[in-house]
C-alpha cells in the first residue's frame, strides 16, 4: 500500500492523500490508535463505508464452546474471543438532509495523517453533496497515552460557498454488525451481538451505556461528553437507548462559518466490580478529560511521545522508506503496550480482531524485546500479567501430569483456549520465552524488587516444568521429547534445539536467582536439592547435531526427513498450511518460520560463528516464511554471518509487512511482532547489539543502501545513543551515569561528556561472504535496491 501514489514517504507520519475504498480495511488497521487499554481502528468518522469496524478494550472477551469430533483428555473446552465493544468513534454528518458518505456526491479532496510525534490521526476532507453543497471537514482523533481510559475527537465542519443546514450526530453504538465469516484461521471468529444492555443514561451533552457479556460475565461501561462551539442558532439534543447514545447538533452555517465539536469518550470494564463502581470510574475519567480540555490532551500526548522518541528513536539514512517504516513500527509497538497495565499484548495489538485477540509467545520474544530498551515499565506490567495467570498455568501443567507452570500457546485470560493442534498445544517453548523476557528485563532495568518477586516465581515455576517435562537417559543426557518449537511445520518433535537451548539457559537462570534470594526461595518451597537438579539437567541438555552434514539439526533426525518438493509448489500455494495437510508438512524438511535461526540469535553463545554460517545456509533453503515472525530473525543472523544484502532484504520484508500487506491479512489487524522485528533487525542485526552477562555488546555493520544508522535506547536508567556509518561508530550517553559496554570484544566506558568513537574496518562495516545462500523456489525475498535517498525501488 505504501507504494500506492496516495501514500507519501515522510519520516514522521503516515500520510494518505486520497481515499482508496479497495484497501479500506487495511488502512483501518494502519491508522488504528491505541494505548494498550483502548483500541480504535482507523474507521472513517461517519462509520460508512467500513471494511471492519472495531473498538476494543484489552481483556474484554466472550467465551464460545470448542467442539471436537471426538473428545480427548486435556482438550480445551472453551475459546476466548475478543469483543467489539461500544464504538465511540462515530460522528455522522448530514448536509441539507443528505448524509455525508464518500461514495456519493463529489469527494474533492481527502487526506489522513497518522502523526507519530503528536500521537493523533488527522483527517481533512472537502466534499460536495449531491445537491452541490460544498463543505470542509476536519477531524483529529486521539487515544490518550496519559489518561488510560480516555479517547477524544475534535470535529469541525465549515460551509464553503453556500448556506448549508448541518446536522451532526455524535454516537455511542453497541453491537455493530459483525464482518462476514472467513475461512482463514488467522481471522477472528464472528460474534453476533455479544453485549447485553444493563443500563443507559443521558444528561445535557453526556450519554452513558453499560453492557454485560453473556458468558464471560464482563461488564463494560462507556460514556461520552461534548463541547460544542458554533453560531448562536446552534441546537443540541441528547438521547439514549439500550445500544445507542446520541448527541444531535443542528445549525445553519453561512459560507466561512464553522461548527466545532470536541467529543470525550471514556471506557471502563471489569469481571468483578459492580456496575455502580464502573459508572463512577467512567464519570471520573470523563470529568478529568473535560477539565484537561482538548488542547491539554494534545499537549500531554506530545510530551509523552517526546520522551518516548528521546529513548527510542531510530534514524536510517539512505532509505527514506525504511526510515518511515521504522518509526511507524515503533509507534504501533508503543501503542500495543504503553498502558496495558497487567494485561497481555495480543498478536494484533488492539488494531483488529485477528487471531481472536489472543496473546502468543510473540509478545515476550519480539514485542517485549523492543519495549525493554524503549519503555521498560510496560514490560514489567506485561510480565506481571503472566504472573497473575500462574494459577491457570499451574493447573494446566497438573492436568497434563507435569510440575510447575505450563503457560498456554494462545490466550486472553491466561487459561488455555486453543482447540487441539499439535503445533500449538505442544509449543512448550512459550515457558522459555517468558523466562527470557524476565531475565532480559531484569538485566536491562536492574529492577531487583521485580526479580525477587515476580521474576523468581515465574523462573522457578517454568524451571519445574522443564525438569518434569524432560528426562535423563543412560548416557547422562537430558532429553525434552514430544514438543513443537517455533516452526509450526514441525510438530511433536524430540529435542527441538530452540526449546532445549532456551530451557537450558533458564534452568540455570532460575537456579541463579533462587540462590540470590534465599528467603524468597524458601517462601516458594525451593530447596537446595531442587536447584542442584536444575543445574544438572541444564548441563546435560541434548543438542542435536548432524555430523554428516556438519550442521545442527532443528530437532532430532529432522535432517533425515524428506525435503519438501519446492520445485513443484506454485506461488499460489503459499502459505502452505492453507493448501496442504499438516500431516504432510510435519514429516518433511520445510520450515514455516525461523526456529534454529532464532536460537542462534537468542542463544548465540551456544554456536561458533562458522556453525552459525553453515546452519544459516542449510536452513535458508528450507524456510518458506509463511509466518511474519521469520524475516527479522533471518535478517539478524544474515547480518552476523556476513550476508548483508540479504539481511537488508529481510529487514525490508519485516518493516513493510503491513504497509504492503505482504501476508494479505492486514485487514484483520497489524502484525505487532513483525513491527517489533523492524527495530530488532536494525538494532540487533545492523547494530549488532547482544546482551552479554550484565552489559551490552555491539558489533555494527551496514549494508549497501544504508549510509547511516543511529538509534536511542535505555539501559539501566541511562539513555544511550549509537551512531553507525560505514567508516565509524560512536557511543554517547544522553542521560545518566557512566556505563560499561563492549564494542566487538573491546571494553569501553561511555558517558555524557562526549562520544566514544571507533573506526570501522572494511571487514567490520561491509563484511560479506562470496555467494548468497539460496531460498526455496519462489520464496526469495525481494531484493532491495536503492538508487538514492529519495528514490527507492525493489527489483522483482
Amino acid at each position: 500500500m505504501i507504494q500506492h501514489p496516495a501514500f507519501t514517504i515522510e519520516p514522521w507520519c503516515l500520510r494518505e492523500t486520497e481515499l482508496n475504498l479497495n484497501i479500506l480495511a487495511q488502512t483501518e488497521s494502519l491508522f488504528a490508535l491505541s494505548n494498550g487499554h483502548i483500541g480504535w481502528r482507523g474507521n472513517l468518522d461517519e462509520g460508512d463505508p467500513y471494511g471492519l469496524s472495531g473498538s476494543y478494550l484489552n481483556g474484554v472477551h466472550e467465551l464460545r464452546p470448542l467442539s471436537y469430533a471426538e473428545a480427548g483428555y486435556g482438550y480445551s473446552e472453551r475459546d476466548q474471543v475478543v469483543v467489539n465493544v461500544t464504538d465511540g468513534k462515530l460522528i455522522r454528518l448530514l448536509v441539507d438532509d443528505e448524509p455525508f458518505d464518500v461514495r456519493y456526491g463529489e469527494l474533492d479532496s481527502h487526506e489522513r495523517v497518522l502523526d507519530f510525534r503528536a500521537g493523533v490521526l488527522d483527517r481533512r476532507v472537502e466534499w460536495s453533496s449531491p445537491s452541490d453543497r460544498r463543505v470542509r471537514i476536519a477531524s483529529t482523533r486521539l487515544v490518550s497515552l496519559v489518561q488510560r481510559s480516555v479517547a477524544a475527537i475534535r470535529y469541525e465542519i465549515e460551509a464553503v460557498d453556500h448556506e448549508v443546514r448541518v446536522v451532526v450526530q455524535s454516537e455511542l453504538v453497541t453491537n455493530e454488525p459483525p464482518p462476514p465469516p472467513s475461512g482463514d484461521p488467522r481471522v477472528s471468529a464472528v460474534l453476533d451481538s455479544p453485549l447485553q444492555a444493563v443500563g443507559h443514561a443521558n444528561e445535557g451533552t453526556r450519554c452513558e451505556l453499560v453492557h454485560h457479556t453473556k458468558h464471560s460475565e464482563i461488564t463494560v461501561a462507556a460514556a461520552m461528553d461534548h463541547e460544542v462551539e458554533g453560531p448562536d442558532s446552534t441546537e443540541v439534543v441528547a438521547e439514549c437507548s439500550d445500544d445507542l447514545g446520541r448527541l444531535t447538533v443542528a445549525v445553519t452555517l453561512e459560507p466561512g462559518e464553522r461548527l466545532t465539536i470536541v467529543k470525550y469518550v471514556t471506557y471502563g470494564w471489569s469481571a468483578t466490580r459492580s456496575e455502580k463502581a464502573l459508572r463512577d470510574q467512567i464519570d471520573a475519567a470523563l470529568l478529568v478529560a473535560s477539565r484537561t480540555g482538548w488542547e491539554g490532551l494534545l499537549a500531554e500526548q506530545r510530551k509523552f511521545l517526546e520522551d518516548f522518541w528521546d529513548r527510542a528513536d531510530v534514524e536510517v539514512d539512505g532509505d527514506d522508506e525504511i526510515q518511515q517504516a521504522a518509526r511507524f513500527s515503533l509507534f504501533h509497538v508503543l501503542q500495543s503496550g504503553a498502558r496495558g497495565e497487567r494485561r497481555a499484548i495480543p498478536g494484533k495489538g488492539l488494531t483488529g480482531p485477528g487471531y481472536d485477540g489472543h496473546a502468543f509467545w510473540d509478545s515476550e520474544t519480539f514485542v517485549l524485546s523492543v519495549l525493554t530498551y524503549t519503555m521498560p515499565d510496560a514490560v514489567a506490567h506485561a510480565l506481571s500479567w503472566r504472573h497473575d495467570t500462574l494459577a491457570s498455568a499451574k493447573a494446566r501443567a497438573s492436568n497434563l501430569g507435569l510440575k510447575g507452570a505450563l503457560f498456554p500457546w494462545r490466550t486472553i485470560t491466561g487459561a488455555a483456549c486453543s482447540a487441539y493442534w499439535p503445533a500449538g498445544v505442544a509449543a512448550f517453548h512459550v515457558n522459555a520465552d517468558i523466562a527470557d523476557a524476565v531475565i532480559r528485563y531484569v538485566k536491562a532495568s536492574a529492577d531487583e524488587k521485580f526479580e525477587r518477586g515476580v521474576g523468581l516465581e515465574l523462573l522457578s515455576e517454568t524451571a519445574r516444568l522443564w525438569y518434569s517435562l524432560g528426562h535423563f537417559v543412560r548416557d547422562g543426557g537430558f532429553r525434552i521429547d514430544g514438543v513443537t518449537g517455533p516452526d509450526e511445520y514441525s510438530a511433536i518433535s524430540d529435542n527441538n534445539i530452540y526449546t532445549n537451548l532456551m530451557a537450558q539457559r533458564y534452568l540455570r537462570a532460575a537456579a541463579d536467582v533462587a540462590e540470590r534470594y534465599c528467603e524468597s526461595s524458601r517462601a516458594l518451597e525451593i530447596e537446595e536439592a531442587e536447584i542442584l537438579e536444575w543445574r544438572r539437567a541444564a548441563d546435560a541438555v541434548v543438542i542435536p547435531f548432524d555430523a554428516v552434514l556438519g550442521v545442527h539439526s532443528q530437532s532430532e533426525r529432522f535432517t533425515d526427513h524428506q525435503v519438501w518438493d519446492f520445485a513443484t509448489t506454485s506461488k499460489e500455494q503459499y502459505p502452505l498450511f492453507l493448501n496442504f495437510p499438516y500431516f504432510d508438512l510435519y514429516r518433511k524438511q520445510v520450515i514455516k518460520q525461523a526456529d534454529l535461526v532464532l536460537a542462534m540469535y537468542l542463544r548465540g553463545d551456544a554456536f561458533t560463528l562458522e556453525q552459525k554460517r553453515r546452519n544459516f545456509e542449510y536452513y535458508e533453503k528450507l524456510t518458506v516464511r509463511d509466518s511474519s515472525l521469520s524475516a527479522c530473525c533471518q535478517a539478524i543472523i544474515a547480518a552476523e554471518v556476513g550476508y548483508l544484502a540479504l539481511a537488508y532484504d529481510y529487514l525490508a520484508e519485516a518493516a513493510l509487512m503491513d504497509l504492503e500487506d505482504l501476508e494479505h491479512d492486514t485487514r484483520d489487524g497489524l502484525h505487532v511482532a513483525s513491527l517489533a522485528g523492524t527495530w530488532i533487525a536494525l538494532v540487533a542485526g545492523f547494530g549488532g547489539m547482544r546482551e552479554s552477562n550484565d552489559t551490552l555488546t555491539f558489533a555494527p555493520r551496514l549494508p549497501e543502501g544504508i549510509t547511516r544508522l543511529a538509534f536511542n535506547m535505555e539501559f539501566r536508567g541511562r539513555r544511550l545513543r549509537v551512531e553507525v556509518t560505514p567508516s565509524m561508530v560512536s557511543y554517547v550517553l544522553t542521560h545518566g551515569d557512566d556505563l560499561e559496554l563492549f564494542h566487538f570484544d573491546r571494553a569501553m566506558t561511555v558517558s555524557m561528556s562526549g562520544p566514544t568513537v571507533f573506526t570501522l574496518t572494511h571487514d567490520h562495516s561491509r563484511q560479506s561472504t562470496p555467494s548468497m545462500p539460496s531460498q526455496p523456489f519462489g520464496r526469495t525475498p525481494r531484493h532491495r535496491v536503492t538508487t538514492s535517498s529519495h528514490e527507492q525501488q525493489e527489483a522483482p
